[in-house]
């Protein structure tokens, strides 16, 4: 048995006093003000939620920085790896490129899940950083060159041409523009997304985190809530200022994230072909005069997760793997249905595609020329939210996996959009996935 020996443990850093929760005007409740909404970033305020010695009593939102990564910083502080107290040095970090003000970054139903003003905390509340107040950016912009195999091969087959501008070479080298983003979610906005009461939201929130966060109940003032998940990162084909021209098309693929497929490449979906059928028609975009532009938020299985996710993959399996079950098989897994047709904002799966729009606010996006998707909610929530769609895509035929065909066939017949034929419930009932004869022969109903 191994232990390891700290010399400072990081108990000693902390106050005798612990403090759990706070109610408005305690002596640790005198929060700076913050206005979402509001027509500046200094009017607005910084997002504050540190629990240092100079900021505690400061906070003015709920949860910590870097979602589900906080649980990450709190071993290394127990650790003593890390100091409680550490404060970055921001030097050289601003952004790569300096999104234009949108009036969207001012309206608090626009957006209600991001910080439009967590790009640039130097420029914007300096004062504070400067008086030892722990303020830190929710939004990093950066620049890259990236390689993908299947755009690769599209140069090799002539389909993407050598630019040297955004295509630089033959192994597929291509430069992006990349924006993180960690979500801040402005709770009455969010409320409001849902068609909920921000009362139920809260405590919703409050309860289904095992109590973690009982400020959701005990400080009404507060507004804003980091919660405890993963964000998004935009991926910018071109010049970035071309996104928020509306005289220049833009081609975008949303995309919610898929491990298996994506890095993976199983074959049981169309997530990476899409994914990368996306990204190729992104950079034809961008090389013709327009912008082409990619989303991969951080959902896995439909915001799931794996876990469900492979439950549901084996009771498929398992089953008789055809597509005329594919949705009683989540629904038995997960308790609801997973669902295409169009359907009002805030109910059934909608309400992970509710939120998705604050991003293309953010970025200036008021028209989308190519939508790079089939999924009705993706579109419903934009539509919803006033930006068009003037063309659909889907992902051609010859792309979609031979095991993904259960899965894309019962979505299209559910309502998913589609250039080609209708599937019908006949149709559905033919349509089966790969068995696991070789490995198991398991097959009940």
């Amino acid at each position: 048995m191994t232990t390891t020996q700290q010399t400072n443990s990081s108990a000693e850093h902390y106050s005798n006093r612990i403090v759990l929760t706070t109610y408005p005007s305690q002596s640790v409740a005198n929060p700076i003000p913050l206005t979402w909404g509001a027509s500046s970033p200094t009017t607005r305020g910084p997002v504050i939620v540190g629990r240092t010695k100079n900021t505690l009593s400061k906070r003015n939102a709920i949860g910590a920085h870097g979602g589900s990564y906080s649980i990450y910083t709190a071993l290394a502080i127990a650790s003593g790896d890390l100091e409680p107290d550490f404060k970055p040095n921001f030097l050289n970090t601003q952004p790569t490129f300096n999104f234009p003000s949108q009036p969207a970054w001012s309206d608090p139903k626009k957006i209600v899940s991001m910080d439009p003003f967590g790009h640039d905390i130097v420029k914007h509340y300096s004062t504070y950083l400067d008086s030892g107040i722990d303020v830190r950016p929710t939004i990093a912009v950066t620049r890259a060159t990236m390689r993908v195999s299947e755009i690769t091969e599209a140069i090799s087959l002539n389909r993407i041409p050598i630019d040297g501008s955004i295509v630089l070479n033959s192994s597929g080298d291509v430069k992006v523009t990349k924006v993180a983003v960690e979500p801040v979610w402005y709770l009455p906005g969010v409320a409001e997304r849902f068609g909920v009461e921000e009362k139920d939201l809260r405590r919703a929130l409050f309860e289904h985190t095992g109590g973690s966060y009982p400020e959701l109940i005990t400080r009404p003032d507060m507004k804003v809530f980091l919660p405890p998940i993963g964000g998004l990162t935009v991926y910018i084909f071109g010049p970035p200022e071309r996104v928020s021209d509306p005289e220049i098309k833009l081609a975008l693929r949303i995309h919610d994230e898929c491990n298996g497929s994506d890095v993976f490449q199983s074959d049981i979906c169309t997530c990476r072909p899409y994914l990368t059928f996306g990204i190729e028609e992104a950079i034809k975009e961008a090389q013709g005069g327009g912008s082409g532009v990619v989303i991969y938020f951080r959902k896995e299985g439909r915001a799931l997760g794996e876990v469900v996710k492979y439950l549901v993959y084996n009771s498929r399996k398992r089953g008789g793997d055809t597509a005329d079950k594919y949705f009683q098989r989540t629904e038995n897994i997960a308790g609801t249905k997973d669902v295409s047709m169009p359907i009002p904002l805030g109910v059934g799966w909608m309400r992970f595609q509710a939120l998705m729009p604050d991003i293309l606010h953010w970025l200036g996006i008021t028209k989308i020329d190519r939508m790079l998707s089939m999924s009705n909610m993706k579109h419903d929530a934009i539509v919803e939210q006033g930006i068009p769609i003037y063309e659909r895509i889907p992902i051609p035929d010859h792309m979609i996996p031979e095991d993904s065909r259960v899965e894309i066939d019962a979505k299209i017949h559910s309502g998913y959009f589609t250039t080609g034929r209708q599937i019908t419930e006949d149709d559905l009932k033919e349509v089966k996935g790969r068995g696991w004869e070789s490995w198991e022969d398991v097959t009940v109903s």
